[in-house]
């Protein structure tokens, strides 16, 4: 299941996606989740699989690897089905026993409320697979650069993201490591109740911690070392610019929204 959470990895390619500019990409996506709480009807939810659907065949991503990073969350995506489902009420009965009440309503809302997560996942998943770190934090930082004036660290910030998006991978990888250790010791994660599995993760927690820490004080030697000071006075190899592409992802991004509103409004 761990080796299965691909979000913060970045898949080298030189597709369309690959190319745009990385304000765009994260102003796109911060636009699509916006949207994806405006849709309401089921015409748009189609609409969103469909242009999900296209942006993933346009990253050239593999859909092995897009499959494998969407497959952690199904689990949260059935459980909040469910819950929907038994707990809506409202629309016409599809089924009844005792206090279980299943109708129409709570089937709609389950589906919907499941395809959001998935669509949160597979969205900003493709972000981080289209985007390598280093590009991501200067687009990230440029974003911020206008609230400089009132005090944010626009910087700073976005190098804490970027480094916390960078090592998730890592740190699945190391609690995957210490777990098949733990397991050659004799460790028990699967049997007994839910306490006993519980109490089986302190072994877990304990040298995981231990090892975030010294990665952390290692990381801040190794900037020191190279006499990182901040973002003032930084130079880059690579100066952002917006493109054609850039414009055209934006003129997208305007006609889905323009959609989904009229498909709000409409039903």
């Amino acid at each position: 299941m761990l080796s299965d959470i691909t979000l913060g990895q970045y898949f080298p390619g030189t597709s369309v996606l690959h190319r745009l500019d990385p304000r765009s990409k994260i102003l796109a996506t911060l636009c699509f989740i916006v949207i994806i709480f405006i849709a309401k009807s089921s015409a748009s939810y189609v609409l969103l699989c469909v242009f999900a659907a296209c942006c993933a065949l346009l990253s050239r991503v593999p859909l092995k690897l897009i499959y494998k990073g969407v497959k952690p969350v199904f689990i949260i995506a059935c459980l909040t089905a469910l819950i929907h489902i038994f707990s809506t009420k409202g629309g016409e009965v599809l089924f009844s026993y005792g206090i279980v009440t299943v109708t129409a309503l709570g089937v709609e809302m389950g589906a919907k409320m499941a395809l959001r997560l998935l669509l949160l996942l597979l969205f900003s998943s493709i972000l981080t697979y289209t985007t390598s770190p280093i590009v991501l934090t200067d687009g990230i930082e440029a974003l911020l650069r206008p609230f400089k004036s009132v005090g944010v660290p626009a910087h700073e910030l976005a190098m804490m993201m970027t480094i916390a998006l960078r090592f998730i991978p890592t740190l699945l990888e190391e609690t995957d490591r210490i777990m098949k250790a733990q397991t050659a010791r004799g460790a028990d994660f699967a049997g007994g109740s839910i306490l006993t599995r519980l109490k089986s993760l302190l072994p877990i927690l304990v040298p995981l911690f231990v090892s975030s820490f010294r990665r952390a004080d290692e990381l801040a030697t190794a900037m020191e070392a190279r006499c990182y000071r901040g973002g003032e006075g930084r130079t880059r190899l690579h100066e952002l610019a917006y493109g054609t592409l850039d414009g055209g992802c934006l003129a997208v991004m305007l006609l889905l929204t323009a959609a989904m509103a009229a498909l709000r409004w409409l039903s």
